[in-house]
């Protein structure tokens, strides 16, 4: 433990030795002589900063001890108890949550009971002198205070029981007799010579506070110590909810969101339980928070993991997003419960193309949805610019060794810098795989250096394709070396960021990306590349979770966004450990898988669970009215065009048709023992005869509850008994397990998931496919988990195919691998990894107000 001292050198000693016996450590800031307040106000502030510094005492001349520089100190770590904040706590008597000044406390001990008697303080002034004044009053004494030079000094010296000097005598004051037994105390930094102020045949009791005034500060230092070991504990919530009130018809999602007045992101922060040093704050209302919060936190048992899925949804989506946002708006703000939010964050390809925003809806969504739908805090920015970099180390690689020799590369690769040549750390670690171990440049062979230089990438095999974050398809065309354009979201840095654990993990997992083969047909990675500390310090910031809130003030993690088909569809899994380390072992972390059960749910389980160790509590599988009409056989659902009647008006046929994809999806979710509650997002059209309907249904398949919610018309309030449910249901028994074994072959792996979860017959791989899986357990990259990329559309690989296809063969044309991620994709069909914009996209509705600045027409 530091506290950091601006003392003299002999004060310095006298401390020193007393830390030595408790375990302080002290570090002495010595500044030179002259230095202005300014000067020591900037060092006071540095200090403030540093993590390392849990107390800071002040030992300056009189002259700069103002209130300025008594105030930079902050209050939780002002030892002396002079800044405002702390003698505004003393004086109102607060005296658990303030510092008593070591000097007054060397007062209070010398003088014995002062109850009724009249004390007088000669020369205190300032903080000490208003605290020493409020101290002395509240054990009951009669204080009064004058300067030395005051008329009446000799009179009330004449009077007073007691005396306290608080700063030298100057020369020239006379000090009468005092009276007889009055106890003399002397506060001033260089004390007066001599025994007594009285003559000498009236003596009078004099002591100094010196040394007892430096055991107390030593004891604040204690007490500051104690302080600062319990705020890093695991604090309750003080959590003040926003209040809702919920207009019908419902407005926009826009009108809504900006009608509420979002609290300032560091209130909310403190609300939880995070430290001032723990969150990164971007504008009022959204802040990083560090990962050191993991180890502050590491002893502190987890909430309740639940995930939120769906039933294969209609192209509109069933509304997962908005189930999550009720459900942690009903547990923590209407059910005091602690909850917290996990959300991916939205591309703003969609955003601008097809989807609009993407923060919920209606009365359950994040605010302010400006700020969720477009950058946040440039997480997506850091991926584009990391990918990008790494796409360029490519071909540049390619073009230099096509065109040098191996001497010139490795002059180039090792230069000579100052006389000296040597190799860069990740250049070592080549070497190190490489089988040669030496450290000196000079000493490689010719051969040794032909191993080195060329990492000869076949460019037929380059899987590294540039990114962007807007719908773009004629980049689909547009073609760099033998690579293409995907979206952003799409590249495999985005899985990474959402699977790793630690700084060093995602280092770890950066480096073992492959980018091709080369011409023996060995992967080539990033770390080949000697790339990856480039990459791990653009993502640096991207790695850290961003805190924002709902509608009614409950907090949210919005991190990472891979996609749900080529990717594993899930928010980070730091985001998921810090929110289960903060709302404590009875709260609950909610969390959205992308699409439907059987593509963002399993990848969920056995991709997400197997990189973080997280077990699940509990499933809430989220079903509408509208999709299981669909499922039944309604006509087709299709975005921007209105609803058919079938979808509008009662029809208890095509319900009871369409409940067996929600069967299905019970199904599938009992498969890995977890207890399933299902949300049924009620919309207007819906009739009470539908509505329990499904839910009757549900609960005779399996399902532990199903729970009608209005949660996008009333907010939290109408997810109550959603989130009654969810309780529940995380005290059942808890029989998870995944789906396969990671040992299991390839193939075998990828025909559990088509059988067991799609309900395929069979697998059919094509020549491509199977080649790549031979390559693949080649290599080593066999024991990976597998992440299916097939439509969302249907639980086959056709689109058309609702309800629950049966008899078909499921085919793989293609098989390829994000090996920093950490899976295996196979490629049902195919896949778009950039998306195109419709005719008409959301951005001929999106604006904005030149006057006000504010954002128009998001959703």
């Amino acid at each position: 433990i530091h506290v950091l001292i601006m003392m003299s050198h002999l004060s310095l000693v006298i401390l020193s030795l007393f830390f030595q016996q408790i375990g302080l450590r002290v570090i002495h800031i010595c500044l030179p002589e002259g230095s202005t307040k300014d000067e020591i106000v900037s060092e006071i502030l540095r200090l403030n900063e540093d993590p390392n510094v849990q107390g800071l005492a002040l030992d300056l001349p009189e002259s700069l001890c103002s209130s300025k520089v008594l105030n930079a100190v902050k209050p939780e770590k002002d030892v002396d108890g002079l800044s405002s904040v702390n003698l505004g706590r003393l004086v109102h008597g607060d005296v658990c949550d303030c510092l008593v000044p070591p000097t007054v406390c060397a007062v209070m001990e010398l003088l014995e009971d002062i109850g009724g008697k009249k004390v007088l303080l000669v020369g205190t002034h300032g903080a000490e002198g208003a605290a020493l004044q409020s101290v002395l009053q509240r054990r009951g004494a009669a204080v009064l205070s004058c300067h030395w030079g005051a008329p009446q000094l000799q009179s009330e010296l004449h009077h007073a029981d007691a005396v306290v000097f608080g700063s030298t005598k100057p020369h020239g004051v006379p000090v009468s007799c005092t009276k007889p037994g009055a106890t003399i105390i002397n506060c001033a930094r260089d004390p007066l010579p001599g025994k007594s102020y009285g003559q000498q045949n009236n003596p009078a009791d004099e002591k100094t506070v010196g040394s007892l005034a430096v055991a107390m500060r030593m004891q604040n230092m204690v007490k500051n110590m104690e302080r600062w070991i319990q705020s890093q504990q695991y604090r309750k919530w003080d959590l003040h909810s926003l209040k809702l009130q919920p207009l019908s018809p419902v407005p926009s999602d826009i009108e809504i969101s900006r009608a509420q007045s979002p609290k300032a992101v560091d209130v909310l922060a403190k609300e939880i339980g995070l430290l001032t040093d723990e969150i990164e704050i971007y504008g009022q209302t959204k802040a990083k928070v560090r990962l050191s919060l993991l180890e502050r936190l590491k002893d502190q048992p987890d909430g309740k993991y639940v995930l939120v899925a769906g039933i294969t949804p209609t192209p509109l989506g069933e509304g997962k997003s908005t189930v999550t946002v009720g459900l942690v708006q009903a547990l923590t703000a209407h059910l005091n419960i602690n909850s917290f939010a996990c959300l991916r964050q939205p591309s703003q390809g969609p955003t601008f193309g097809v989807k609009g925003g993407a923060a919920g809806g209606g009365y359950a969504q994040v605010i302010p949805m400006e700020e969720f739908n477009l950058h946040l805090t440039g997480d997506i920015h850091a991926i584009t610019a990391a990918n990008n970099l790494l796409a360029a180390a490519i071909d540049a690689r390619i073009l230099h060794e096509n065109t040098q020799s191996d001497k010139s590369l490795y002059n180039r690769l090792v230069p000579v810098v100052n006389g000296v040549r040597g190799f860069s750390a990740i250049q070592l670690a080549r070497l190190r795989r490489l089988g040669i171990n030496k450290t000196d440049p000079k000493t490689l062979t010719e051969e040794e250096i032909s191993k080195f230089v060329r990492l000869d990438i076949d460019p037929s095999t380059i899987t590294w394709q540039r990114v962007v974050d807007t719908n773009d398809r004629f980049l689909r065309r547009i073609t760099v070396g033998q690579a293409q354009f995907d979206i952003a979201v799409a590249s495999e840095i985005m899985a990474i960021l959402a699977l790793t654990t630690s700084l060093q993990d995602m280092k770890e997992r950066l480096g073992r990306m492959v980018v091709a083969n080369d011409k023996k047909g060995q992967p080539v990675t990033a770390e080949d590349l000697g790339v990856t500390g480039a990459l791990a310090v653009l993502m640096k910031d991207a790695i850290k979770p961003t805190l924002m809130q709902t509608l009614e003030g409950t907090p949210v993690f919005v991190h990472a966004g891979p996609f749900a088909n080529i990717a594993h569809g899930n928010s980070s899994v730091l985001a998921d450990k810090i929110a289960l380390k903060l709302v404590g072992e009875k709260g609950f972390v909610v969390t959205e898988a992308g699409f439907g059960a059987d593509i963002g749910m399993e990848k969920f389980f056995n991709i997400k669970c197997r990189a973080s160790g997280l077990v699940p509590s509990v499933v809430v599988l989220v079903a509408t009215v509208r999709a299981l009409k669909m499922h039944g056989g309604g006509p087709n659902v299709t975005a921007g065009a209105p609803l058919k009647k079938e979808y509008t008006e009662e029809n208890l046929q095509l319900v009871a048709d369409g409940c067996c994809n929600l069967q299905k999806q019970i199904q599938i979710t009992q498969l890995f023992g977890v207890p399933v509650v299902v949300a049924l997002n009620v919309f207007k059209t819906d009739s009470p005869a539908e509505i329990d309907l499904v839910c009757k249904i549900a609960k005779e398949s399996g399902a532990f509850d199903a729970v009608p919610c209005h949660h996008w018309s009333a907010g939290g309030k109408g997810a109550v008994k959603l989130a009654q449910a969810v309780e529940k249901a995380a005290n059942q028994k808890n029989s998870f397990k995944y789906l396969y074994s990671l040992e299991l072959p390839i193939v075998e792996k990828i025909r559990i998931i088509a059988q067991k979860v799609y309900g395929a017959q069979d697998i059919e791989l094509s020549p491509a496919a199977q080649s790549q899986v031979d390559r693949y357990t080649r290599q080593g990259f066999g024991n990976l988990p597998i992440c299916m990329a097939k439509t969302h559309l249907s639980l086959s690989h056709q689109p058309e195919r609702k309800g629950v296809p049966t008899g078909f063969i499921l085919p793989i044309s293609d098989v390829r691998a994000s090996i920093g991620a950490g899976f295996i994709y196979p490629l049902v069909g195919t896949m778009s990894t950039m998306p195109g914009l419709p005719t008409r996209p959301c951005f001929y509705d999106i604006d904005l107000d030149p006057i006000t600045e504010q954002v128009k027409g998001l959703f």
